[in-house]
């Protein structure tokens, strides 16, 4: 049970950095319309930083979307296989995602990260470093390999408790 502890945490602390990014987002284009068209001045980074929020919100979205299980998924296929067969491609699915999170979002986003701040990318209204802007990537990779890691566990689990009660009911029955 302690992993779903765990995940509730994990959960929680990202549903409010979503929500204070898309309120930091809401309240710099309302800036961006007000000084836009009310002040006749139009501010000069609040384009790029809702830009920047943007990146942030849709990358850790996807990391809370796969922990809520949101995600797309293209199921017709897997619900169609029988229980066995059906149980082991949900355990392979998972391991699918945590290697594609794991290279892709992980370790190339590190790699981008290392790249954009050693070649000093500067933005150009905010002027900082874009290797910030993209650390969400690699941040990102490690949820969406935490949450499944914590369905792998679980199916794992199901999987074991399963078992149990097959091997208890022939036994009593008897």
């Amino acid at each position: 049970m302690r992993m779903d502890k765990v995940k509730r945490r994990v959960d929680k602390i990202l549903e409010g950095a979503l929500i204070i990014l898309m309120a930091a987002n809401v309240l710099n284009v309302l800036w961006q319309v007000f000084t836009r068209f009310i002040l006749r001045d139009p501010s000069s980074f609040t384009e790029e930083l809702a830009r920047f929020l943007l990146i942030w919100v849709g990358l850790l979205g996807a990391g809370y979307a796969a922990g809520q299980k949101m995600h797309l998924a293209i199921d017709v296929v897997v619900k169609s296989l029988p229980e066995k067969v059906r149980r082991l491609a949900e355990l392979a699915i998972q391991v699918f995602v945590f290697l594609f999170a794991f290279f892709v979002m992980l370790y190339g986003g590190i790699r981008l990260v290392w790249i954009t701040l050693r070649l000093n990318q500067i933005s150009a209204a905010l002027r900082i470093q874009l290797g910030y802007v993209y650390l969400v990537l690699p941040l990102s990779g490690l949820l969406i390999m935490f949450y499944a890691g914590v369905f792998f566990a679980e199916r794992i689990r199901s999987l074991e408790k399963r078992q149990e009660e097959l091997k208890v009911s022939p036994a009593g029955s008897g």
